[in-house]
């Protein structure tokens, strides 16, 4: 069993002699009291150089306290994602958790690195209903660096940190609690983990903050390989979140992918062919790996929501998600999310329990892939391509005067593939899709470009945005429907077949409402 838990908390330096604020009186609290204190004991694990920590990850298992156990922690946009599984073994990362960072331990064994022993005094935060809104957690921390070796002592640290950390308060109230803090003396905390303090240069930081382009002044191949770098941190942003099944994250680790492949196809002139091709083809490969999953979840919500429109279903209420501070949710199996997927409402017909048992085996089947090394190999590839990308003559040029040009480059090939449409090729549908992917390459092309040329960009971004998806809804609405005829061909009872027909009926206005649409936005 493991839980998560969306941590938001802010960190302070206090010297020695600090004394801790009164903090009655901030924004929503109505009361304050002091918990018992507690010594914590964590032992943390990385791989030998560090991987975790240069992507700002945790790993740890911890004694003492009510949240006694293993926690990962990875960072989100709202703060960090910690991910709780119980003590087990000492020695022995739970699976589960091994899974969620393999695509940046790519196959190195996890081992203690460090450790920390804490005396903490927590100071809750109530209001007026005795809820907790925030702790404020009082630390006296010895962190031990253990040897690369044979965790033989390498180096001791000590120091006094104050956490806030939110739980059903509102981010005012970490506003309010860090101006006491810091005018009490206390100094807003530049590392963003303890973990990160005690190794300190012992991290080597990996992302594409070194590469953000800076203005027009920048040559092509910067931002080209500034964009090509956030698709890289995108895809391993999402690749935990995606084996976890959470809402949406297979959706956006194939994007991160097909965005990446995009700028490779688009702004091929820059980079050497033969080195960049591979890694293109390997990009199309798990891109294929994803859609096998979001194909079956576009699929499946699709039918349930047709479903229960035309039965007059009332979905069950669900409880919220767990996406606001200190909010939880308990996850039977993260490495077989189909447990966590949302199931159609009561009595649900046959053939949308097949579908969903279906999506189950995908997940399976996406995360036993995620493991292997096809998918870790495609990943330092993509890694060395940022940091030492193979770049040709071209790429050295001005962005503002490489950009139209390459840009227009991609809005011919537009052109061209409709042109074919218009000329009524044998096999339509091809054709379509065909308009759809050049459509989608422009609109990444542009979306590369708009930090350079702005509103032009920006134009052809929207408007590209606008054929691709009248035409993914037109491709969704036909896949949906071929679907139900095949459902519809082993159906014997009467009911059913009638509600099948009316989803297909559906479905086929749905077709041609979205083929209107791709000609609108093809015209105007």
């Amino acid at each position: 069993m493991t839980e998560s838990h969306l941590e938001i908390e802010h960190k302070y330096d206090a010297a020695d002699d600090f004394a801790l604020p009164d903090l009655s009186g901030l924004p929503g609290v109505a009361g304050v009291r002091d918990a018992a204190p507690v010594r914590l004991h964590a032992a943390y694990f990385d791989t030998a150089d560090l991987r975790l920590a240069a992507r700002g990850i945790t790993l740890r298992r911890r004694r003492g306290g009510a949240d006694a156990g293993w926690h990962l922690k990875l960072p989100v946009p709202a703060g960090r994602l910690e991910v709780r599984a119980p003590l087990g073994r000492a020695r022995s990362v739970p699976g589960r958790l091994a899974a969620l960072v393999a695509a940046h331990t790519r196959g190195e064994p996890l081992r203690q690195v460090a450790t920390l022993d804490t005396d903490r005094h927590v100071t809750l935060l109530l209001d007026a209903d005795g809820t907790r809104l925030a702790e404020v957690a009082d630390d006296a921390v010895v962190g031990t660096v253990l040897d690369a070796g044979a965790d033989a002592h390498a180096a001791t640290s000590r120091w006094r940190e104050v956490e806030v950390e939110l739980v059903d308060g509102p981010p005012k109230l970490l506003k309010a609690a860090g101006k006491r803090l810091r005018k009490a003396g206390a100094r807003e905390s530049a590392a963003t983990s303890k973990l990160a303090r005690l190794l300190g240069g012992r991290i080597k930081r990996r992302g594409s903050a070194s590469r953000t382009p800076s203005g027009k002044a920048q040559s092509v191949g910067d931002v080209v390989v500034a964009r090509l770098s956030t698709q890289v941190d995108a895809l391993l942003r999402h690749d935990p979140a995606a084996r976890r099944g959470e809402e949406d994250a297979v959706h956006q680790m194939r994007v991160a992918a097909r965005r990446a492949r995009a700028v490779l196809r688009a702004y091929a002139p820059l980079f050497d062919r033969e080195r960049v091709r591979p890694v293109g083809d390997e990009l199309r490969w798990l891109g294929g790996v994803l859609g096998e999953v979001r194909d079956l979840e576009v699929l499946r919500a699709r039918l349930t929501r047709r479903f229960e429109e035309l039965t007059e279903t009332e979905p069950p209420e669900r409880p919220p998600a767990s996406h606001g501070p200190g909010a939880f949710v308990r996850v039977e199996d993260p490495v077989d999310p189909g447990d966590t997927v949302d199931e159609p409402v009561e009595p649900v017909p046959s053939w949308l329990d097949d579908l969903a048992r279906q999506e189950r085996a995908a997940y399976r089947r996406m995360n036993a892939t995620l493991s292997e090394s096809r998918y870790f190999a495609l990943l330092d590839a993509l890694e060395a391509l940022v940091a030492e990308p193979p770049l040709t003559a071209r790429a050295r040029r001005p962005a503002a005067e490489e950009m139209p040009g390459l840009l227009d480059r991609a809005r011919r090939r537009l052109v061209r593939k409709h042109d074919v449409l218009a000329d009524g090729p044998e096999d339509v549908e091809i054709a379509r899709h065909d308009v759809r992917k050049a459509a989608k390459r422009v609109r990444y092309a542009a979306e590369t470009a708009t930090p350079v040329l702005g509103a032009d960009a920006e134009r052809t971004r929207r408007d590209a945005k606008a054929v691709q998806t009248a035409l993914g809804e037109h491709m969704d609405a036909l896949i949906t429907m071929r679907r139900i005829e095949a459902i519809a061909a082993g159906v014997r009872d009467p009911a059913e077949a009638f509600t099948l027909g009316r989803i297909h009926g559906v479905e086929q206005r749905a077709a041609d409402e979205s083929l209107a649409r791709f000609t609108s936005a093809w015209n105007a």
